[in-house]
């Protein structure tokens, strides 16, 4: 039997020891702390047996502060790709284990390499971030890598989904690559992302802080707003990913992927025709409606925890996806302040970029007053909003559940901002504003006057909501399409989003827009 080439024995031996990165001793490091390899995680990622390593050979170049007598094959990251449900996507996994997965000028080499080959073939783009930052011996070379990253992530934007999974630090300038991303998911107690870590700070300013409370998974899933999810292992946080892109599609000149329902199309629950109370000052759920509307089990929340008083989130409609966006009634009475504008606006146009139909359920009593709001911006902000929806150009369908007020109708999908389909339900109130603050103004020196101010108040409001809040009025004049009994919902947007699957609308050329930000 002729004896095995022995290139192909020193081929094997070199890719096994590619495979160990920065050896056993530092692998056990890793999973003492809790966490998994670079390989590991894109085991849990990809579908079985799918993966295709890129650049496994590639080592540092150079001898910056002796950084030669110590190369690794594969340079603290693992790029390749592989599928997802069948799909092609294209993945980067920063392998901790090297030098702290630091960024090198050939570990970007590698990100960039597998970034582009994206683009070239319509594919998203993954990172699985674990990184001590910058490789502080490379210098400025360490910051190009980083520029190269920066770019190609704002030039690929809304043309392929790009996702980011923290999976450990991500610290400095480094955090502005997830940043620019579509989606970023983070990992409870492994994950935090900040600009100056807690040593300059307590330096700068003395506060002592650790690196949870300044940059995990919690404060950038309800204060900053910066990450879309929060995962308590790995493994959960890589299934969200998986989830997310089941929703959407491969580019921006794709329609994202369809699922057969099991849910009935004409489904009617009953349950909507009382949800919303009598009382106009009453609070009700709206999850709940949307999880009455929705395929059921679809919903996918994003952002949950941050600007609580906006719902957004990607969800199936007669096994379509849709992107949801909602007030939150029980929280702030649904009102619109800063944090709601941007998660709204930042929402709408991702689900635009990658054709998405937006559906959009309408209980706002308008914008949160005061002047914190006004002087840190909330025209600005809201401006956003409207900016977005009248950018959009995929199909678009609005529900106006109860109180749409002033600019809170305005920006939130109205028809004039080019909505193809608008309902309202008998339940809606679409004016100004609400029926006591308009009296107020019409009729103070008679309600002043009056032997019972309070009664005729009451009078006077209760008269105003049966002429100009009630819904068949702002029918008469064409804004809104359809008055719908709340059960039929389903149903009819169903219906509207299988006649606007082949809307067209070609904006005027330009460049780009100049939203305010």
């Amino acid at each position: 039997m002729p004896q095995e080439d022995p290139r192909i024995l020193e081929l094997r031996a070199l890719r096994e020891q590619a495979r160990q990165g920065g050896g056993e001793e530092r692998i056990a490091r890793q999973h003492a702390k809790g966490k998994l390899t670079a390989r590991e995680r894109l085991n849990l990622l990809l579908d079985p047996g799918t993966f295709n390593e890129l650049e496994p050979f590639i080592t540092h170049q150079g001898d910056e502060m002796g950084l030669a007598t110590e190369k690794y094959m594969g340079e603290g990251v693992v790029t390749g790709y592989g599928q997802i449900d069948g799909r092609t996507v294209y993945v980067y996994a920063q392998d901790f284990t090297i030098y702290g997965g630091t960024l090198s000028e050939m570990q970007s080499h590698k990100i960039c390499r597998v970034m582009d080959l994206a683009l070239r073939n319509g594919a998203p783009i993954i990172g699985l971030i674990d990184s001590g930052g910058a490789r502080i011996q490379e210098g400025v070379k360490s910051l190009g890598g980083y520029a190269e990253i920066f770019r190609r992530n704002a030039l690929y934007s809304g043309v392929i989904p790009q996702i980011s999974v923290m999976l450990g630090p991500c610290a400095g300038g480094a955090a502005y690559s997830p940043a620019l991303t579509d989606l970023i998911i983070m990992v409870r107690k492994h994950a935090f992302m900040f600009l100056t870590g807690p040593q300059v700070i307590k330096t700068v300013t003395g506060e002592d802080v650790d690196h949870d409370q300044l940059g995990g998974a919690d404060v950038h899933t309800s204060i900053s707003g910066l990450a879309h999810l929060a995962a308590n292992t790995e493994r959960e946080a890589l299934a969200y990913c998986r989830q997310v892109l089941s929703y959407l599609p491969s580019n921006n000149v794709e329609n994202p992927p369809y699922v057969t329902p099991t849910d009935d199309p004409l489904r009617m629950d009953q349950e909507l025709n009382s949800i919303v109370p009598l009382d106009p000052a009453e609070p009700y759920s709206m999850h709940e409606v949307i999880n009455h509307v929705v395929d059921r089990g679809t919903f996918f929340e994003l952002h949950a925890a941050w600007a609580q008083n906006a719902i957004i989130g990607l969800a199936r409609i007669g096994g379509h996806s849709v992107g949801i966006v909602a007030q939150e009634p029980s929280i702030m009475a649904g009102v619109i302040d800063i944090d709601a504008a941007d998660k709204i606006t930042r929402f709408v146009r991702m689900c635009d970029c990658f054709n998405v139909p937006l559906v959009t359920f309408v209980d706002s009593p308008g914008f949160l007053p005061g002047v914190e709001q006004e002087h840190h911006g909330i025209i600005r902000h809201g401006a956003k909003v409207l900016y977005a929806y009248s950018e959009a150009t995929v199909p678009k369908i609005s529900v106006i559940t109860r109180k749409a007020y002033g600019g809170a109708y305005v920006v939130m999908s109205s028809k004039y901002l080019g909505t193809d389909v608008n309902y309202a339900w008998p339940s809606a109130e679409i004016a100004v504003m609400g029926a006591e603050g308009a009296v107020n103004i019409l009729f103070g020196k008679q309600i002043g006057t009056a032997v019972d101010p309070a009664d005729e108040r009451a009078r006077l409001a209760e008269d105003y909501r049966e002429r100009f809040n009630n819904p068949y009025h702002a029918a008469s004049a064409g804004y809104v399409d359809d008055i719908i009994e709340p059960r039929e919902t389903r149903a009819k947007i169903i219906a509207s989003l299988a006649a606007l699957r082949d809307k067209y609308s070609a904006g005027p050329p330009r460049k780009h827009g100049n939203i305010p930000v």
